[in-house]
């Protein structure tokens, strides 16, 4: 994998930043606090998200800025990504948006950022978390995997070399193995409790009770059917008798009903002919409604204009009307269109000659508000007058302050800049002169202790037999010496504090005669503009006044005017009164019209209605007749049926039918009785042949169980196996990897300590790391010197990344080794061995190594230098891209 492009928008301190990275070793270089440790993150960001942070979201966006954008492109495997990250913030809640898609060489897209970091660890075969044990060496975490327990960096180890699936399938095994455990058991228990069931049954002679049981049902079965062909012989006796009284029943029901159908047919034939009469009644108030009618069409007719009533002369006259009152509504409108015409014009000119009026004030009062401006802007120049030169009295006292110094105006910032930077150095150099004498006089008090006992301090054994006391002088006069550095260093950076103090209020001088010079011109310019501004206004106030007297002789000639237009409308207004007053007598012409229109349609009504009452009186006669025919049959049915009901043939039928119904009840209760007795005989046997089911069922459940109890203990041993040879597999895949590991550890070991009094590596199965001397003692990494434990971890942590990078079997695409401040706690000597352990890495086939670094020995081994800036005055970072020369290749800065 390689990072090719990373581009930022408010991240950290960065404003816009853009950067393109090769391969090679690339070192990112800068002052302390300007963003080259920001760079990094971003590209860790941008691939896991949330979870490569140790703050929240928002902890990324730059301060006093809404949105944060990252965008990072890579390869991996021959396939180019790009992947894009989107930080807003509002509302005290952070929106993140990701997307991912490959370039070039697949189609992959993702959108989300838990699918993007899904398949980012899925792509590296990789999480956040193994992503910083491998390849990336964060600051101040250089001593991370020699601090670890053995357990620590064990797992560490295993879960970036996948042996952490092993372990999961390996516990899978166990938890199928378990669980078959269980099943198990549950099976031979049931089984057990299924033999003891079949025994039980076995021991019940069922088969002689079931045949014992089917004989007694048989004899009561005989007995029932007997007495049901009884019961059926007394049944069919009932049902005739039954049947003989509901024919006699039906009969009178309908000799009943007969007489009822003939009382009202009878009604009906009545009710009809009174009908007819008011029939008769209606046809003659009806004709005289006509004669009322035609008399009051009489009486309208010289109203109307007509000379006849018919419907030709009603529709003339009606046009003749319509015509007129067309001519009348034509004028009417026109007359009123010209009347508001008139009174809209004559307001209109009114309101345009109050609005001329109101201009004319408005004018003379900004004529007022101008004169007072330029007063105001007269004062104010006055007042700037006054601050111009107090400025320029205060200019002079600061510039008497450099008098008294050595440093320039404008060289202060600078120099202080510089004392600085020194200052951290010191202090940096102080942290590392104690962290090395706390170890040196550590070493010198054990060494004192052994010798009080009579031992070696080098081996432990008694001075006499051993060649290295004289050690021990070394050792106290590197304390000796380092205490002396210290000392100096420290008396160094007391110096350096006083001159900073010294210097700080220059610079605060400097940026103020800056605001001064900046201030003094400003206020000059706006004292001449704000004469020129006062000369302006007054000008402007002497033009309003003279516009007002304008607007005001305007205004008059069209109030005059418009009193002219009101007199044309009270004259159009008199025109539409006459109009109107002529449309309404010919509306009440129509109304005549229409009251004689209305009688002649009454008149066709009433004709109407005679016709209807006529056919109505022929259509009743009709019914009665139909009525009549239908009364002389029903008579005739009505004596059929009096005839036909015989009272003695009714008793007997009750006889017959009710002592069937006493025999019925007798057989019923022995029915009863025998039914009872059958259920039980039935209950018995079902009960006899249930448990003979279940017998044979036991049976088949027994031969099952054993069958499935076997099959468990054969599926037992399977999973027991299988448990063992994931744990078994576990355990050579790592010793395979520590056995590999060590190897490499080694051999990057010699290239860095081949020279000194160590020898090699030693790491166990546990993963215990052991260092031996050339003299075939041991040491605890953590008895390194500070130095020497950093470069001793760096060097572990390159093994790791060779060991993951090509694999046991074969090479795999990893991420670019990242190596952020590897250089806080070594000296100059440490540096260059770490610049051999970096061209090692890169012998090794390392594709891209990133380095974060202020050291000029590093700076030097670069093949491409990226410098990060930081500008004091916005606290924004920029990033410039230059070659191993050091000539400025890309520059990207902050807007």
């Amino acid at each position: 994998m390689k990072f090719d492009r990373i581009r930022l928008s408010n991240f950290k301190p960065y404003g816009d930043a853009d950067l393109r990275l090769t391969e090679g070793v690339t070192v990112i270089h800068g002052l302390n606090g300007s963003g080259k440790s920001s760079l990094l993150e971003a590209c860790f960001f941008a691939l896991y998200g949330s979870k490569a942070l140790d703050g929240t979201l928002d902890d990324v966006i730059t301060n006093g800025e809404e949105e944060t954008e990252v965008d990072l492109w890579f390869t991996h495997d021959g396939v180019s990504y790009r992947i894009e990250r989107r930080l807003t913030e509002y509302d005290g809640r952070v929106d993140h948006q990701c997307t991912l898609e490959a370039t070039s060489g697949s189609d992959v897209t993702r959108d989300g950022a838990t699918a993007v970091r899904t398949f980012v660890t899925e792509l590296l075969r990789m999480d956040a978390e193994a992503f910083v044990n491998c390849a990336y060496v964060r600051q101040g975490e250089v001593n991370k995997l020699i601090n670890a327990t053995p357990s620590q960096r064990q797992a560490t180890i295993d879960e970036l070399l996948q042996l952490g699936t092993l372990e999961e399938y390996r516990e899978r095994a166990g938890d199928a193995r378990l669980g078959v455990e269980d099943v198990l058991n549950a099976k031979r228990a049931v089984l057990a409790e299924t033999e003891e069931r079949v025994d039980e049954l076995a021991d019940r002679d069922l088969h002689d009770r079931l045949n014992a049981l089917e004989t007694e049902l048989s004899a009561v079965r005989e007995e029932r059917d007997n007495y049901e062909t009884q019961r059926d012989r007394a049944r069919t006796t009932r049902d005739d008798a039954a049947e003989a009284l509901e024919t006699y029943e039906r009969k009178r029901d309908e000799l009943e009903s007969v007489a009822d159908d003939i009382d009202e047919i009878e009604a009906a034939i009545r009710e009809a002919e009174r009908e007819r009469e008011t029939l008769r009644d209606g046809i003659g108030e009806a004709r005289a409604r006509i004669e009322e009618l035609r008399s009051g069409i009489d009486e309208r007719l010289a109203a109307a204009g007509l000379d006849a009533a018919s419907t030709d002369a009603i529709e003339a006259r009606r046009e003749a009307l319509d015509e007129r009152e067309s001519e009348l509504e034509a004028e009417l409108s026109e007359t009123r269109v010209s009347a508001e015409g008139y009174r809209n014009q004559a307001t209109n000119l009114a309101e345009k000659a109050d609005d001329l009026t109101e201009r004319a004030d408005a004018l003379v009062e900004q004529a007022d508000d101008l004169d007072e401006a330029a007063d105001a802007a007269d004062d104010e120049a006055d007042e700037r007058e006054a601050s111009l030169d107090e400025l320029r009295e205060e200019a002079a006292a600061l510039r008497r302050r450099f008098a008294d110094t050595d440093t320039e105006r404008g060289d202060a910032a600078d120099r202080l800049e510089e004392l600085r930077e020194t200052r951290g150095e010191v202090r940096e150099r102080i942290a590392e002169l104690e962290a090395e004498l706390g170890n040196a006089r550590e070493r010198v008090a054990e060494a004192e202790e052994l010798l009080e006992a009579g031992n070696c301090p080098e081996c432990g054994q008694p001075v006499a037999d051993s060649p290295h006391t004289h050690r021990i002088d070394d050792d106290r006069e590197r304390v000796a010496e380092l205490e002396g550095a210290l000392a100096d260093d420290r008396d160094r950076e007391s110096a350096l504090d006083d001159r900073i103090e010294a210097l700080e209020p220059l610079v605060d001088a400097e940026e103020r005669l800056t605001e001064i010079d900046g201030a003094g011109e400003m206020v000059s310019e706006r004292v001449a503009d704000k004469r020129q501004e006062a000369e302006t206004k007054r000008e402007e106030a002497e033009t309003k006044r003279d516009a007002a007297a304008e607007t005001r002789s305007e205004a008059a000639e069209l109030r005059e005017v418009a009193d002219r237009k009101r007199e044309e409308a009270a004259e159009a207004t008199d025109r539409v009164e006459e109009l109107a007053s002529e449309r309404d007598e010919l509306a009440r012409e129509r109304d005549r019209l229409d009251a004689i229109e209305s009688r002649l349609d009454a008149i066709d009504e009433a004709d109407d209605r005679i016709e209807r009452l006529r056919e109505k009186r022929e259509s009743l006669a009709d019914v009665n007749a139909e009525r009549r025919e239908r009364l002389g049959e029903k008579r005739d049915r009505r004596d059929e049926l009096r005839a036909a009901v015989d009272d003695e043939a009714i008793e007997d039928a009750e006889a017959r039918k009710r002592k069937a119904e006493e025999y019925l009840q007798q057989v019923a209760d022995e029915l009863d009785r025998l039914d009872e007795k059958r259920s039980e005989l039935q209950t018995a046997i079902g009960g006899v042949n249930g448990e003979i089911e279940q017998l044979e069922r036991l049976r088949e459940q027994r031969d099952e169980l054993a069958a499935t109890v076997e099959a468990l203990e054969g599926l037992h041993e399977e999973t027991t196996e299988l448990e063992s040879m994931y744990g078994d597999l576990r355990a050579e895949l790592r010793q395979r990897n520590v056995t590999e590991l060590e190897r490499m550890l080694n051999e990057t070991f010699e290239l860095v300590y081949g020279n000194d009094a160590y020898s090699h590596i030693e790491l166990d199965g546990e993963y215990e790391l052991t260092v031996y001397q050339k003299d075939g003692e041991s040491l605890d990494p953590e008895q390194l010197s500070g130095g020497e434990r950093a470069l001793f971890n760096l060097s572990l942590r390159c093994g790791i990344y060779r060991l993951l990078s090509e694999g046991i079997e074969g090479a795999a695409p990893t991420p670019p080794l990242i190596l952020d401040e590897p250089t806080v706690f070594l000296d100059a000597g440490h540096v260059s061995r770490l610049i051999t352990l970096v061209e090692e890495m890169r012998g090794f086939g390392v594709r891209q190594i990133v380095i974060v670094s202020h050291d000029d020995e590093l700076v030097g081994a670069a093949d491409e230098l990226v410098t990060v800036e930081k500008d004091p005055r916005s606290n924004r970072s920029t990033v410039r891209r230059e070659d191993a020369a050091g000539i400025d290749v890309a520059e990207v800065a902050d807007d």
